[in-house]
């Protein structure tokens, strides 16, 4: 019996110990990825940050015509919201968290009176809509790997020719922000319509006044110019969505590695503990063996 239950628990600390292995690898290719997502990150900012300040001056300066953008006229129109998960599970609450936020925005949304169209970003997001029954208007798959800005063309185009021409109204987008390795904030992003007050927090120049001169004529140029700033907008997006997916799964598999540790000790004091109990037994059987070998070889003991 005592055996058996060593056996069992000797498979068991090597299953833990072979588990661990797998976490702990993950964990260190996770953190080579961050470094190279967080410099991806670096190598977008520069052209997202003067795109946001060109936009921002214009909004300032320029007597702007009519514009969807900036003033749309359909404020009744359908809201989408794009919901950024992973395509790979063992990141924590990554996923969770923003599939949580995502029903209670679709909820506020449908509470008000207004028709909302769901867009999934990540096998996470398809697979749980599908489990839920949700429907979705747009699934798009393999892209918080390493994301392009092809593919944020490819999540948002027909979004703003529908936005342009009025059938939507607003668009969100909920997805994780990075702000460091330790922190990554879940945030409801407000993508369209853009607002003077998104442009100031984009900004980081101090503020100035400049002429504009358009060539070929403001009208043609404004709308353009605002399509792909939010194109810029939501390749940003994309990029910290995946520099914060991999911190989420850095973390948990560390701390998977740490349980594996902890499992470990335990079944190792519970092996311990039924190797001394099989040693006292066997101790015991001995003992009494020889005590009944003593009885019967002792003529006084007959006596």
């Amino acid at each position: 019996m005592a055996g058996g239950q060593e056996r069992t628990l000797r498979r068991k600390i090597k299953s833990v110990q072979s588990t661990k292995k797998i976490t702990k690898a993950m964990e260190l290719i996770a953190a080579s990825r961050i470094q190279k997502a967080i410099s991806r990150m670096a190598n977008a900012r520069p052209y997202y940050r003067e795109l946001s300040e060109i936009v921002r001056d214009l909004v300032k300066a320029a007597a702007l015509p009519k514009n969807p953008y900036t003033d749309p006229e359909n404020n009744e129109g359908t809201v989408v919201v794009i919901s950024i998960t992973s395509d790979r599970g063992l990141c924590g609450i990554y996923n969770s968290s923003v599939l949580r936020a995502t029903e209670r925005l679709a909820e506020r949304v449908r509470s008000s009176g207004s028709t909302v169209e769901l867009v999934g970003v990540g096998k996470k997001a398809q697979n749980y809509f599908k489990f839920q029954e949700i429907e979705v208007a747009t699934q798009v798959n393999g892209v918080t790997e390493t994301p392009t800005y092809v593919q944020a063309m490819y999540i948002l185009g027909s979004i703003l020719d529908r936005y342009e021409i009025g059938e939507i109204s607003k668009v969100y987008v909920i997805s994780h922000r990075f702000v460091s390795i330790g922190v990554q904030n879940l945030e409801t992003t407000e993508l369209l319509p853009i607002s003077k007050g998104q442009l100031e927090t984009d900004s980081t120049k101090s503020s100035t006044s400049f002429d504009f001169e358009f060539e070929p004529s403001r009208d043609v140029i404004v709308v353009p110019l605002f399509r792909q700033f939010t194109l810029a907008r939501l390749f940003a997006l994309l990029l910290e969505a995946s520099t914060s997916e991999y911190a989420y799964r850095q973390r948990a598999m560390k701390s998977a590695s740490e349980n594996a540790d902890e499992l470990a000790r335990k079944y190792r004091r519970l092996l311990n503990r039924a190797r001394q109990d099989s040693i006292t037994t066997e101790i015991m059987e001995i003992v009494g063996g020889a005590e009944a070998l003593k009885t019967e070889t002792d003529p006084r003991a007959e006596g």
